[in-house]
């Protein structure tokens, strides 16, 4: 009896009885505990890095002794433990959020617009909310102490919207060469007008640059929790739109004629992972190449599925950028490197690799 082209198309790379499932399964346990091991352990080495002293064995003793049904005391003293649970460890958690969506939403962006150096500041965030932070650290404390991610969360959010705008005044804004044309030309704009407002209070210039140079410091919790709920609504909708990603991949001629329509499926993701993007700038600054550097090391290890890519981007993002603001505080210890600058020297060799592999346009 002759076989079905569903069946064909199923056992074409491997006969029927092969057992290709358990190397499989094997493959999957492998790949999510490295994952796991890496990021558990980069977040061990960011909460041992830091100026007040606290030995790794203290900070393990406290950590246990947090966990429920575990009595174990460490000889932290109460100034110490403030220090570690309002200041080290809000910050470790912080990179690894930020670092998690900056990585996730790279993939996003590299999947919708099939280019592997798109990153979460394609459309202009970047310059937006620079813009809108700039506009914050120049009026000082007359707009209250969330002035500055407040202003660039919305400068973030409006400059993608006009990247969009623009976009449909050509072609209905269809096509992701037009939206990213788009995207640069709203971005040169408002950073013409970033330097404007610069230069106009030049008193306030090295706020801005440390601002947009990136950086780590943290309010406690509070800015953990201001930013949580949008980070958690964009990993979501990324993570239902996976397999849609994967779908898109094949081209949008190919995607509608299999039902799914590409120029939506762009706008959800981009205006998602956009959401996520600005909401971490708000609080931690100009982190660059997170996005660029993580989706495509995943991609290369582990393979271009965004079902893997996105949740091991994720994972992959948050231990290094925890590792990387470990570095910028104790490089040049006692002083602080800006995070940004440690991701950019990492970042440019892996952006002149990408390149040098042919393969900018999928």
């Amino acid at each position: 009896m002759t076989s079905s082209p569903t069946t064909r198309s199923a056992s074409s790379a491997e006969p029927v009885a092969a057992p290709a499932p358990v190397p499989g399964r094997r493959r999957q346990v492998v790949r999510w505990v490295s994952a796991l091991g890496v990021l558990a352990a980069s977040l061990l080495i960011g909460a041992f890095v830091g100026p007040a002293g606290l030995s790794p064995k203290d900070i393990l003793l406290e950590l246990a002794g947090s966990l429920p049904f575990v009595d174990v005391q460490s000889s932290l003293t109460a100034q110490q433990q403030a220090i570690f649970w309002q200041i080290r460890l809000p910050r470790v958690v912080l990179g690894a959020i930020v670092g998690a969506t900056l990585a996730v939403s790279g993939a996003a962006y590299q999947g919708v617009f099939r280019n592997p150096l798109a990153d979460p500041y394609l459309l202009g965030v970047s310059a937006g909310a620079g813009l809108g932070a700039t506009i914050a650290i120049t009026q000082g404390g007359s707009i209250g102490h969330f002035g500055v991610p407040i202003f660039a969360f919305v400068g973030g959010i409006v400059a993608v919207g006009a990247t969009y705008a623009l976009g449909a005044t050509v072609g209905g804004g269809q096509s992701s060469t037009v939206i990213v044309l788009a995207g640069v030309a709203v971005a040169a704009f408002f950073s013409a007008a970033q330097t404007f407002v610069q230069q106009w209070f030049d008193d306030s210039l090295q706020a801005v640059y440390s601002w947009l140079l990136g950086r780590l410091s943290t309010n406690g919790w509070t800015d953990i929790r201001v930013i949580l709920p949008y980070v958690l609504v964009s990993w979501v909708v990324l993570f239902l739109y996976r397999r849609i990603l994967d779908v898109l991949a094949v081209g949008d001629v190919e995607t509608a004629s299999l039902g799914i329509d590409p120029a939506r499926v762009r706008l959800i993701v981009v205006l998602t992972a956009t959401l996520g993007t600005t909401a971490v700038v708000a609080v931690s600054g100009l982190i660059g190449f997170v996005g660029i550097i993580i989706p495509h090391a995943v991609r290369l290890v582990f393979g271009a599925s965004h079902r893997i890519l996105l949740p091991l981007s994720m994972a992959f993002g948050a231990a290094f950028l925890v590792l990387t603001d470990a570095a910028a505080r104790t490089l040049v210890a006692p002083a602080e490197l800006p995070i940004g600058v440690v991701t950019a020297f990492l970042g440019a060799p892996f952006f002149l690799f990408v390149l040098r592999r042919g393969r900018v346009i999928s």
